[in-house]
């Protein structure tokens, strides 16, 4: 509600407010209203009722566009959820009973951080034993992480340590399915394949960390056994 200022207009006490012309004439204080005053007032009135109108359609707009998208979000994330659940790799369903045909590789390694002993010279001693059993769960663990090998990969054995800081033979075995032994022997357990596997990974390897048990990339010496 506005509050005008009413005057009054001579002696009769009539009064009048801003938006109303006084009529001079024999003093009966006649009021008459200021019409351009009051148009102005409609046209902003209307104007301010257009421009909250245009306003409200607009945020119902863009409620409207984000409760869209959030719902195509909420389905493209359900559906890639059941796919993943879903979907069986093959590659990851195989029958390791039917891995029955043997591939073995020899080779050998240094340890440069270690001092060689007259213990290491004889496998069942226990200083062979232990540093023996550290090195084919060391080996194992390389192979059996890798995608590619690990369910073919069967054992590691160390079979000797020689003099040299301290060099270590060892022989790995991995098992083959019968009807795929040709394109394995070829690609997958290749020797280039199977020696690139653990030499990355002593590539990788940090001497700090390693200590005693650090082999020496460029020390690493693989063959296929006939």
């Amino acid at each position: 509600m506005e509050l005008q200022t009413f005057m009054k207009n001579g002696n009769d006490g009539a009064t009048y407010s801003p938006n109303e012309e006084v009529t001079a004439g024999d003093g009966d204080g006649g009021v008459h209203r200021n019409p351009d005053a009051t148009e102005e007032h409609g046209l902003l009135f209307g104007q301010m009722n257009s421009v909250c109108r245009i306003s409200g359609e607009r945020v119902r707009l863009l409620v409207i566009v984000i409760g869209i998208v959030v719902l195509i979000c909420t389905v493209i994330a359900i559906s890639l959820a059941m796919c993943a659940a879903i979907h069986v790799d093959r590659d990851d369903n195989f029958d390791s009973l039917l891995f029955k045909v043997p591939r073995s590789f020899n080779g050998s390694f240094r340890l440069p951080n270690r001092v060689f002993t007259e213990e290491l010279y004889t496998l069942s001693s226990n200083e062979s034993q232990a540093l023996a059993a550290d090195l084919q769960r060391k080996l194992a663990d390389v192979y059996r992480s890798s995608p590619a090998l690990g369910r073919y990969f069967s054992e590691a054995e160390i079979q000797a340590f020689r003099n040299g800081s301290v060099i270590a033979d060892y022989q790995l075995t991995f098992l083959m399915p019968e009807e795929q032994q040709d394109q394995l022997r070829n690609f997958t357990l290749s020797r280039e394949m199977v020696y690139n596997v653990v030499r990355q990974f002593l590539y990788d390897q940090e001497a700090d960390e390693s200590g005693q048990m650090y082999i020496a990339p460029v020390s690493l010496n693989m063959f296929l056994r006939l």
